[in-house]
């Protein structure tokens, strides 16, 4: 009878002891405070990543030398998705039960980031994804937020921009099918130049990945359009503006913050002088915050950082400065505090956090011109 009963509470304790809330997954209450970071390192995007993940550092070290937090010092653990959706599921899941994050920061691309939320969620661990745009992450939960603006504000703007600044009527878009960002932003545009009184005379696509853009430049060549909306990221942008001029399709390409790496330039060089890109921060319309940024990005990498750095360096200040208000680093205080996140100053511009869990925020349009990236514009939400 003893060994039934026994066996009885053991059977009850595997089945139940296990299903209990992990929220924070046993996050310390000492020692240091452990922040997660999961983004591409490698890969096709792995520019993002690394600049994403240098700007985070450099906010956590900036913290750790003026103190800490609550006492304590900071510690990020980076982790390589390696831009793969699997790999970015896996990475939050040992950032959480391996790593003990109190907090995650990932990712920039919003695929990626759709497939970590889920896992942060049903944690209950705070995750801050710095780019990522798709208005499908902050739906997965009361969990999920984020630090820059979304697709459909980032394509109204660029609409808006093409049909009243540069009085395009006519355009193609191209888009990466195997992307919400992309297809998030190529319906965002769509649905606004549309709006305006525009025509969007062709769609054309392709996947990540592809490298011959021979057939969809040449289907929109024949097309007769102004410009072409092209909401990809950098490696394929920069080979899709070198087709066209191969091809001799002179007219601007458009863009969203996909665009903002080195290699744009690099690998697209001359083909795609005259085109525009939203994004979330210009190098050259610093604030008193941005500029001392810039310098200290710049003094310690050697390089200038991209907007998706700077958004990087905010969404790590925001986690810390919401650990600040609550006093804690335990995940459930810490997500009332992201929640109630206002008009703080960051690189970026202001942050406030809204009921959705997004960021209210404007956006810039940069234009590339001379082999450089320069100001265009500002438009508020």
């Amino acid at each position: 009878m003893h060994r039934r009963a026994l066996l009885t509470a053991l059977l009850v304790s595997a089945l139940f002891g296990g299903c209990k809330p992990s929220a924070g997954a046993g996050a310390a209450s000492t020692g240091d405070i452990v922040i997660g970071h999961f983004t591409s390192m490698t890969g096709n995007t792995a520019h993002f990543g690394q600049d994403t993940d240098k700007a985070v550092r450099l906010a956590v070290d900036e913290v750790n030398a003026a103190g800490g937090v609550l006492g304590r010092q900071v510690k990020v653990v980076t982790l390589d998705d390696r831009g793969d959706s699997a790999e970015a599921s896996n990475a939050v899941t040992r950032l959480i039960d391996v790593e003990h994050a109190s907090a995650i920061i990932g990712e920039v691309a919003s695929s990626l980031s759709l497939a970590g939320a889920p896992v942060a969620q049903r944690r209950k661990v705070p995750m801050v994804s710095p780019s990522s745009t798709n208005p499908k992450v902050t739906q997965v939960g009361d969990m999920i937020f984020r630090v820059c603006f979304l697709d459909p504000f980032q394509g109204a703007v660029m609409a808006k921009f093409a049909k009243d600044q540069l009085k395009v009527t006519r355009v193609a878009v191209l888009k990466d099918v195997k992307n919400d960002y992309s297809l998030g932003l190529a319906a965002a545009f769509i649905k606004s130049f549309k709006e305006l009184g525009g025509e969007v005379v062709i769609e054309q696509s392709y996947s990540a990945g592809d490298t011959d853009f021979s057939a969809q430049v040449t289907a929109i060549k024949g097309a007769d359009v102004q410009a072409i909306y092209l909401p990809g990221y950098y490696a394929e942008v920069a080979v899709i503006a070198r087709t066209a001029e191969r091809l001799g399709l002179k007219i601007p390409l458009l863009g969203g913050d996909g665009w903002d790496a080195p290699d744009l330039l690099k690998i697209g060089g001359t083909a795609l002088e005259g085109s525009y890109f939203s994004n979330h921060f210009a190098l050259d319309t610093s604030t008193p915050r941005a500029k001392k940024f810039v310098e200290d990005f710049t003094k310690k990498y050697g390089q200038p950082p991209t907007g998706l750095g700077a958004l990087g360096y905010d969404a790590a200040l925001v986690v810390m400065d919401a650990m600040k208000r609550a006093g804690s680093a335990e995940p459930a205080k810490l997500r009332d505090a992201l929640a109630a996140t206002k008009d703080l100053d960051a690189v970026t511009g202001k942050i406030t956090i809204d009921p959705e869990r997004n960021a209210k925020k404007s956006a810039v349009i940069i234009k590339i011109t001379g082999g450089a990236l320069k100001y265009e514009a500002s438009v508020e939400p």
